[in-house]
């Protein structure tokens, strides 16, 4: 896989020796047992896969060659390039601004954006509208776009569907930008609706049996469904895709729901006239980052830490898998551990940052399960872990902690 040129500040010590140690010793991804460090008083288990993935260091690289090849040019981005506010905060110091929040707020208007500007398109892509308003802008709208290739491959997947007649069903966050990119893309070749979750799933299973009036359906998916959508003929052919942060065995289970609702109603023997198998659309870093947390959870620790931006989808995900087995903090970064007694995390549940005390166990030797989101700096999680390490006295150095993993 191709490598990329990540700025320095996001290279680390200690989390770059161990992903080149595991890389070695497992080129093929297949062991997704944590790595051990023991300090002493202090031991981490650290997941086998974590932080930035291909999409997000092509985006990376991208960004900063923009910048450095466009001397005295203004450049926009979209929208955040990922979702993690030091990456982001390093952007806007390097003098690019953003043109949309990550909900599609405006923040600069269209108006002011001309021909002689740069826009990079993030990450996430961006939606066909906003394509064409660059492109009647006279915007490249090609030479500057970061748009991740698995994301790429879930349009490319989708417009196949389309061609065989069969309606996307989209499992995501109907405001997240990747989202939002989908369903532009996907309307533009198949009837399409976006599901959240299991739940609302189940929902559009429920219309499919019939069980719930077709009325429903538009109330119930109101703005989540492609124009002049048809129930009554557009829920007859269904493939599913997803936004590639979420998490892949909800991702499954949804596209495992659907087709016995199918199977159901049309039976066994029509199912491949109803049902197209899509599991190719799941994000491979998606994918290595929950099997290496759900590995963390077959381990013995008192606490997990997960760090990345609050507003970062797949890191989200990550608290979910693990708080069913730890107490779980979600931390933007190393300030957020305030000292041995205190640090403040984000409640994914209630969206709001929660002052804690006494985080950490009075143990002989404490165990933390650590991890962090595919847009997260290895340089973050290194800062975190010095900075747990810096409440404890009597502990091993680096080098011999890193000898005994």
């Amino acid at each position: 896989m191709k490598s990329f040129e990540i700025p320095q500040q996001y290279r680390s010590q200690i989390i770059s020796q161990i992903k080149s140690a595991r890389k070695s010793e497992d080129p093929r991804k297949q062991d997704f047992t944590p790595t051990e460090l023991d300090f002493g008083p202090i031991r981490f288990l650290i997941a086998r896969h974590f932080g930035f993935c291909y999409g997000v260091e092509n985006a990376i690289e991208i960004a900063h060659e923009t910048i450095d090849e466009n001397p005295g040019k203004r450049i926009f981005l979209l929208s955040e390039m990922i979702h993690n506010p030091i990456v982001n905060a390093d952007l806007k110091e390097r003098g690019i601004n953003f043109i949309m929040d990550t909900y599609g707020s405006q923040l600069i208007h269209w108006n002011e954006i001309t021909s002689s500007d740069v826009v990079i398109i993030p990450a996430f892509g961006t939606t066909l509208e906003t394509e064409r308003l660059l492109t009647e802008k006279g915007i490249d709208i090609v030479k500057y776009n970061t748009t991740c290739p698995f994301v790429e491959k879930v349009w490319n997947r989708a417009a196949a569907l389309g061609k065989d007649k069969f309606t996307v069903v989209i499992h995501g966050k109907a405001k997240h930008e990747e989202t939002r990119a989908t369903f532009s893309h996907t309307i533009n070749n198949a009837p399409s609706v976006i599901v959240r979750n299991f739940e609302e799933a189940q929902f559009l299973c429920e219309v499919i049996l019939g069980v719930r009036d077709k009325k429903e359906f538009y109330s119930f998916f109101e703005g989540k469904y492609s124009p002049a959508f048809d129930v009554d003929k557009d829920l007859v052919k269904i493939g599913v895709v997803n936004q590639t942060t979420m998490l892949a065995g909800e991702t499954q289970a949804i596209a495992n729901m659907l087709r016995e609702t199918l199977i159901k109603k049309y039976g066994e023997n029509n199912l491949s006239q109803h049902y197209a198998d899509t599991r190719d659309t799941l994000c491979y870093a998606t994918n290595d980052n929950q099997s290496a947390t759900m590995a963390l959870t077959q381990e013995k620790a008192d606490l997990a830490i997960v760090i990345g931006g609050y507003n970062s989808s797949n890191t989200s995900h990550l608290v979910e898998l693990l708080e069913d087995k730890f107490p779980t903090y979600f931390v933007s970064g190393a300030d957020k551990i305030i000292s041995k007694e205190e640090l403040t995390h984000f409640d994914i549940h209630t969206r709001k940052e929660i002052y804690k005390k006494k985080f950490l166990p009075e143990n002989e030797q404490v165990t933390i399960a650590i991890t962090s989101g595919a847009s997260c700096p290895d340089s973050i999680v290194d800062a975190v872990l010095n900075k747990l390490l810096s409440f404890y006295d009597e502990k091993i150095n680096l080098a011999e902690a890193l000898s005994r993993k």
